[in-house]
């Protein structure tokens, strides 16, 4: 693996759900528990599970919008800051996050505004520069971002997120709010922009055919925890963990009817605030023993590869 940009070591994050009469927190939402992760300089991390697994706490947590309740976070590029610092994001709505008073040059800059050490001719230089990069006329940088397309707004918001220079920028669905036909121009852009500027993401998507085109390893996360960790072929095509080989059974196939997909629901995630003991999946896992009610932990092999499953080994390979 390449030089490590950031390591997350069993973070927990939890949120108030229910207060008592005198303020007092009596429930709380477990949305990360114990959470390990390592980001690579240049990789592309795909992150896939169910909504409600946590996929949003971590953005969250990345981007330095939250902190965990205990845990710890180590920054190899700047490790006397917080995350966030380093760190851009494209949202999966391009037009709710962009601000619809500013100009998209104004837009595209708004990172290196902030930081105040930028002249106004200085930042009009790096958003045309961005623009042509990114696929945006030049001449269209003093339209309002009501005026683009869905396509051009999320270039926009591509162009900004490189305006900052970051270490890492969070994909958060990039493309599910987008046209069939624009999709596979914006994800061709963020591979050509990575290639050629060595760039790092974290890819959040529920999209499995995203993740298989644009990450290098994939972590599917369950209830807050990452159960399994690997290079994406490797986890896509030969999953180990019981809930993994059910999230990719679960994707629609044109091979199979109605009637089988529904009959192979195995139900819905359950709730976070009493958290199962033992294995978070042992209750909805076909494979469960006595055993699985022991908590588990995401065992490594030498390749890097990680699942957490004392049984992972009797999960038979998808038919193909």
């Amino acid at each position: 693996m390449s030089e490590i940009l950031l390591e997350l070591d069993n973070v927990h994050v939890n949120f108030p759900a229910r207060t008592n009469w005198r303020g007092k927190v009596t429930e709380r939402v477990h949305a990360l528990n114990g959470l390990d992760l390592q980001i690579a300089r240049g990789e592309t991390l795909g992150i896939v599970g169910e909504s409600g697994c946590g996929k949003s706490t971590l953005a969250q947590l990345l981007m330095g919008m939250i902190k965990p309740a205990s845990g710890a976070c180590h920054r190899a590029y700047n490790p006397n800051s917080w995350l966030g610092s380093g760190m851009q994001m494209v949202f999966q709505d391009p037009l709710s996050s962009l601000d619809p008073r500013l100009p998209v040059w104004r837009i595209i800059t708004e990172p290196v505004w902030i930081q105040k050490h930028n002249s106004e001719a200085q930042r009009r230089e790096l958003a045309q520069s961005l623009a042509l990069l990114t696929g945006i006329r030049p001449e269209y940088l003093d339209r309002l971002p009501h005026a683009f397309s869905g396509g051009q707004r999320q270039r926009i918001a591509i162009a900004r997120a490189l305006s900052a220079q970051p270490d890492i920028i969070v994909l958060d669905e990039p493309t599910s709010a987008l046209d069939i036909s624009v999709q596979a121009q914006i994800l061709n852009l963020l591979v050509k922009l990575q290639r050629e500027r060595q760039l790092t993401y974290v890819l959040i998507s529920h999209n499995v055919s995203v993740v298989r085109h644009m990450s290098d390893r994939v972590a599917v996360m369950y209830l807050g925890q990452i159960v399994e960790l690997g290079a994406t072929e490797q986890v896509l095509t030969q999953p180990r963990h019981p809930y993994t080989r059910l999230l990719l059974d679960s994707v629609p196939r044109v091979d199979r009817s109605l009637e089988e997909e529904i009959a192979d629901n195995k139900g819905e995630l359950p709730g976070n605030r009493r958290l199962p003991q033992g294995c978070f999946f042992h209750d909805r896992c076909p494979l469960a023993v006595e055993g699985c009610r022991q908590p588990q932990s995401l065992r490594m092999d030498a390749s890097g590869a990680g699942v957490r499953c004392w049984r992972a080994g009797v999960i038979s390979p998808p038919a193909p």
